[in-house]
This record gives structure tokens, sequence and C-alpha cells, in this order.
């Protein structure tokens, strides 16, 4: 992609960053790279996936979005969609084929932080349960050894645990 495309790239990430989604959609749909990252390695898809803007992720698929593309903590679109409750944008993350196991620089999963970063509530059990059923692995540990079921234990969080031991 020549410069232009990277040009409405960093563009779009920037509508994205003011919540103008349909800025976003019209740059994507004039061209944008939306995979150049900006100075803080956010994305298109990154950017849309961690803020719930299905709409965006939709189209950035649609236009060639990398789903390995890492953010500034080493994670994919799914990870930061899996921690902040966006129940659909995960699910629209899985169903394109993203790296469920992929390992950030914290050394946590999207499953991980669907658990450590999250109230356990009806949302994250959800996340939860798209993870392990779209074949995300509930042993993997996090960078301390410690498991996905010791987590969500730790934290009272029961139905996580019940999920969890449905798929180990």
């Amino acid at each position: 992609m020549g410069a232009d495309a990277r040009a409405r790239g960093l563009q779009a990430v920037a509508a994205l960053k003011r919540g103008d989604t349909d800025s976003a959609l019209a740059l994507i749909a004039a061209g944008a790279d939306v995979n150049v990252r900006d100075d803080r390695l956010d994305s298109v898809l990154l950017y849309a996936g961690a803020n719930g803007y299905d709409d965006v992720v939709r189209a950035a698929l649609a236009a060639g979005g990398d789903l390995a593309v890492t953010n500034r903590y080493g994670g994919i679109a799914v990870i930061p969609a899996s921690e902040r409750g966006h129940v659909s944008t995960v699910a629209l993350l899985i169903e394109a084929g993203a790296n469920l196991d992929h390992v950030n620089n914290l050394g946590w999963t999207a499953l991980i932080e669907a658990i450590v970063l999250s109230d356990g509530g009806p949302a994250h059990q959800r996340i939860v349960e798209l993870l392990l059923d779209g074949g995300a692995d509930p042993a993997l540990a996090d960078g301390d050894g410690v498991t996905p079921r010791e987590l969500a234990a730790s934290r009272g969080y029961d139905e996580i645990v019940a999920l969890l031991d449905a798929h180990l």
C-alpha cells in the first residue's frame, strides 16, 4: 500500500479515537491501510476491537485487517475486547480466526484478561464461554504459572470456574 493508504489509515485511527466511526468507515472504504499503526501502536482493527466498534471491525477485516497485528502491550484485538466486555466484538474476532491463545507482554491471553481485568459478571462469563467454545486453551497459565481456573477461583467467580471446569 502506498503513502495515501497509510495516511488514510492513520486518519482512520485518529477518527476512532475521537469516536467518529463514520469517518473511519469512509476512510476504510476509500482504501485506508487498516494495518498501519500510529505512535501508540494502535491500528484500525486494534482500536475498533478494544472499543467494541463492531461495524469498523467488520470493515477492517473485509479490508484485510491482520488479526496478528499487536498493540503496545503485545496483544491482538481479541485481548482488549475480552477484557472490556465487548461480547459481540469477541464473537466477530473469533469467527474471523483470531489466535485465542496469543500471549501478550504481560503473559496474559484473552481468556486470562477476561478474568483478571473484569468483574466476573454476565458479559465476561459469556466471553469466557465464547473463548472456550472457540478453542482457547483453558489450562494455559499466565506468566507466573497461575491457571485461568485458579485466577477465577481466587476472585470468587464461581460461574467462570464452572465454565472452565467444563472445558478442562
